[in-house]
């Protein structure tokens, strides 16, 4: 079965779009809530328990993108007693995976207070706290979680964001009026447990209508069995450097530094994340597409299909570092305060932190649909190990500065060099590298030169702060566009972004 790639592109962007604004916006507002009416140090403790989960949600990493890109060539055959075994595979997988979660979790629990340097409120009992999060993430894998793969693997992520949508509106309602006039965080992380399980079930239900005929059922060869859990280790190890950035990093400055420095530094990557998920949002709606693409297209129509989404992630992301850089503080004191903002030299690591983890969003996409794990698993494990050891290392000379800096070394120095040497060695197969990395170099000299006289533009605009950060926004989105157009048009993937992009704009009228 060759996938409607392009109608399912638009589809899932307008969809994953319009579920990213959601998503952005209204946690933005429970944020807001959180730090207004129960205080600094309980929105440190959120981020600081949501970091632990995730990395032991280690155990599940490379198990949904093994299994997905197993599909990907089940559906291209129309092999429907494949895919059947593959998700009766997946189901016990997940199982699995709950309950090696909720062991490790309960191992750990009593280590938990010793990963938060100062006190904590004096009404919270972290251990019930810890025990409300682990539940969530336990429940789910329990519940349905293994049917996901469909969606992902039809490409029909604007399911999910539908289903999220509908069940988050209740919960963020219900989460907003505990926090408002109960002020109470027990209750609030009572909600997100019933959040996660109505979803599950919810889009179980749906996809159980959708595709009747697929459903868990009958085996797997050993051979192909030993295939999936060999693909399954290389994606664990793939994966690590993604948490180790996510998530390793909250957890040292709250043992390091402390809940209300940590309240701070995640009030910062929250609008770096936000920026970031608007490319993931691109990226994930076009990932099984170009899973398909690699399996029925020739290596030069990949190659070129490369080049084109590069220029368009790259720009998008160099205007975003460009606004990011001059809107950041002005933004920050109409959302926190100046009591709660980091000075300005903290704002442009972050700002590189960003651009960088574009450039890796665009490149891991293209290694995971292309399943080239095993090429790559050592990697992002030594990438993690690195950033790891020089967070430890440099965060008491340091502070904050040498968290994020630990993350851009690791990803400047080994992450992106080696995975493009694996891409073009292993996937395109093609000695089209070295322009390429050339083109990447380009589009980082120009963010530099973009950045840089934009904020030269932007510092000399200075008025209240809500007027400030428009006003900059503005000018700032005006000029990196400007000269993009400029330094870029002349390229030759320009045209052929130019056409791809007008082509999706036809795709989304005619869909609507």
């Amino acid at each position: 079965m060759k996938l409607n790639r392009t109608k399912n592109a638009v589809r899932n962007t307008f969809y994953g779009g319009l579920n990213f604004i959601y998503t952005t916006v209204t946690p933005f507002v429970m944020r807001t809530l959180m730090l207004y009416f129960l205080g600094v140090e309980y929105t440190g403790l959120n981020g600081l328990f949501a970091s632990i989960l995730q990395v032991l949600n280690l155990t599940e990493l490379g198990v949904g993108s093994a299994m997905n890109y197993s599909m990907y060539k089940a559906i291209a055959d129309d092999d429907e007693q494949r895919i059947c075994a593959l998700m009766k595979l997946y189901r016990k997988y997940y199982r699995i995976i709950g309950c090696v979660i909720a062991i490790i979790g309960l191992v750990i629990l009593p280590f938990v207070p010793k990963l938060i340097k100062g006190s904590v409120p004096q009404d919270l009992n972290v251990f019930v706290l810890y025990l409300l999060n682990l539940s969530t993430t336990v429940c789910s894998y329990f519940m349905f979680a293994y049917r996901n793969c469909l969606i992902a693997s039809f490409q029909r992520i604007d399911i999910a964001s539908k289903v999220n949508i509908s069940v988050n509106t209740v919960t963020y309602i219900l989460q907003a009026i505990v926090l408002v006039l109960f002020r109470n965080y027990y209750l609030f992380l009572i909600l997100s447990l019933v959040s996660q399980l109505v979803i599950n079930v919810t889009i179980a239900y749906i996809t159980t209508k959708m595709f009747p005929k697929y459903h868990p059922a009958g085996e797997l060869s050993k051979e192909n069995v030993e295939a999936i859990n060999r693909r399954v280790k290389d994606i664990f190890t793939s994966k690590v450097a993604t948490v180790v950035m996510t998530s390793v990093d909250p957890i040292v400055i709250s043992s390091f530094l402390g809940l209300s420095v940590l309240a701070m530094y995640q009030n910062y990557a929250y609008i770096v994340g936000a920026l970031g998920t608007v490319l993931s949002v691109l990226l994930s709606s076009v990932m099984a597409g170009f899973g398909n693409s690699l399996l029925t297209e020739t290596a030069e129509k990949n190659v070129s299909d490369l080049k084109k989404f590069t220029m368009i992630i790259m720009w998008i992301a160099i205007v975003f570092t460009a606004c990011l850089l001059s809107v950041f503080q002005p933004f920050m004191d109409i959302w926190v305060g100046k009591d709660l903002e980091f000075n300005f030299g903290v704002v442009i690591c972050f700002c590189i932190f960003y651009y960088t983890g574009a450039i890796c969003r665009l490149l891991n996409m293209y290694k995971d649909a292309a399943g080239i794990w095993s090429y790559d698993k050592y990697r992002p494990l030594t990438s993690a190990l690195t950033n790891l050891s020089l967070n430890l290392l440099t965060v008491q000379v340091l502070g904050v500065y040498g968290v994020i800096l630990s993350s851009v070394f690791a990803r400047i120095v080994i992450e992106i060099p080696w995975i493009l040497r694996n891409l073009f060695k292993y996937v395109f197969k093609h000695d089209a590298w070295l322009g390429y990395t050339k083109r990447m170099l380009l589009y980082s000299l120009d963010a530099l030169l973009i950045c840089f006289i934009t904020w030269f533009v932007a510092r000399y605009i200075q008025f209240s702060p809500l007027i400030t950060f428009l006003a900059r926004g503005i000018i700032c989105a005006a000029i990196s566009n400007i000269m993009l157009f400029i330094t870029l048009s002349r390229l030759p993937e320009y045209n052929d972004c130019k056409e791809l992009i007008l082509k999706l704009l036809r795709k989304s009228r005619l869909s609507k």
